[in-house]
């Protein structure tokens, strides 16, 4: 009586853990969706045990498509499967030809590397642009208020560049401005803080977001150099991890809930995000961005208002609106698609790995010194007449990226 009695117990212990593992694994067919691919799919959409939708996994840009509409595409919302076929021809011919700029020039020596070494180059996509509004798949106008900005940046830029030999080989960032002595400008503050390199090496905030490690940014609509998200959820919690660009990623988390951001004296590298959902989507809210990103032209005053849908078994759609009253003169909004990857062949090492053994920004800087004392010794050139930024690497007409 008493062994029935514990194979009862066992069945019905037995019978509960098949019953979670289906709870975790509950699956709704509620349509078709056509992919980037232009392939359609079951619409099977996974929830999690707490009956939200799941969209957990590992998961990546599975084609690309340029943020803003090429201007050979303007009226073109779509590719046609032939269009697609000669992009990738021609990228294809394009990203392994390694070429080089004059040999001997510093530009030469800043892209003295095939790009193939260190990116990757995936199909083009269906869509001509991210961008989905404007209809013309173009990033809105800047205000008055935001060309001033970046006229200002601009100046003081090529103010620094005036006197070195990749402006008097009349590089194209340089038009207009005149060759001589080092500007004066050199040790003037910069009208906003830097997220791009100027030509000087006094400190790391001379030199641009992505030499500092801090490149990582929100939105992230992906790149050639990698775009990979880890999402893990839990009742109330949604966390994203971005592995993105060279080794600089970073943790976000969601807190789905309706407490209201954070005070507007608080400001963060990626916002204040808040989510909620509606229906089958995560709608993220996201304000109180610092001074210090740079979005387009946007920085402390963006909002963003995100939306992740999961369409199914494969994909997720991530919509995002952008406004900034004093940067564009309209929102506008980008929308992409992610395809999931296998847990199994796949790890992300959710650490950051950029600024370990990171020598390069330290070795610029220190780079940088020993310009200066060789130039007192009179063994070199003025540093301020050689170029540090802005070089190029030689990847310029019939060498560019028709997708770009």
């Amino acid at each position: 009586m008493r062994r029935r009695f514990l194979q009862f117990i066992g069945v019905l212990t037995v019978m509960y853990v098949v019953s979670v593992f289906l709870a975790l694994d509950t699956v709704r067919v509620t349509g078709q969706t056509q992919t980037a691919s232009g392939q359609a799919g079951k619409n099977a959409v996974v929830h999690t045990a707490w009956g939200e939708p799941d969209l957990q996994g590992i998961w990546t840009t599975e084609y690309d498509t340029p943020l803003q509409r090429p201007a050979r595409f303007a009226d073109q919302e779509f590719f046609t499967d032939e269009e697609r076929a000669e992009l990738d021809r021609e990228r294809a011919d394009i990203n392994y030809r390694g070429p080089r700029s004059p040999r001997g020039s510093e530009q030469d020596v800043g892209g003295a590397y095939d790009r193939t070494t260190f990116f990757s180059y995936k199909h083009t996509g269906r869509r001509t642009s991210l961008i989905v509004d404007p209809p013309d798949g173009r990033v809105p106008p800047l205000t008055p208020e935001a060309q001033e900005r970046r006229d200002d940046m601009r100046e003081y830029q090529i103010a620094l560049l005036q006197a070195t030999n990749t402006c008097k080989n009349n590089m194209p960032q340089c038009a207009g401005g005149r060759y001589g002595p080092p500007s004066p400008r050199r040790e003037e503050t910069p009208p906003h803080y830097l997220t791009s390199a100027v030509n000087r090496a006094d400190g790391p905030e001379d030199r641009s977001l992505g030499e500092r490690c801090m490149s990582a940014r929100l939105p992230d609509f992906g790149s050639i150099a990698g775009f990979f998200l880890q999402i893990v959820q839990s009742p109330g919690t949604v966390s994203i991890f971005y592995d993105t660009g060279q080794g600089q990623g970073w943790q976000r988390v969601i807190p789905v809930t309706e407490r209201p951001h954070l005070p507007p004296r608080v400001r963060q590298w990626w916002g204040d995000s808040r989510g909620r959902w509606e229906g089958e989507t995560l709608v993220v809210d996201v304000t109180n961005f610092s001074p210090k990103t740079d979005v387009q032209g946007s920085r402390e005053n963006l909002h963003l208002v995100e939306r992740w849908t999961r369409l199914d078994a494969e994909t997720i759609e991530y919509v995002v609106e952008m406004e900034d009253p004093t940067t564009w003169t309209r929102p506008w909004t980008v929308t992409l698609e992610l395809g999931r990857q296998s847990n199994e062949a796949n790890r992300i090492y959710k650490e950051p790995r950029c600024h370990e053994g990171n020598y390069g920004l330290p070795g610029l800087l220190a780079g940088g010194r020993a310009q200066e004392r060789a130039f007192a010794e009179g063994l070199g050139p003025d540093p301020a007449t050689t170029c540090t930024a802005g070089c190029g690497s030689g990847f310029d007409g019939d060498n560019r990226d028709p997708l770009r």
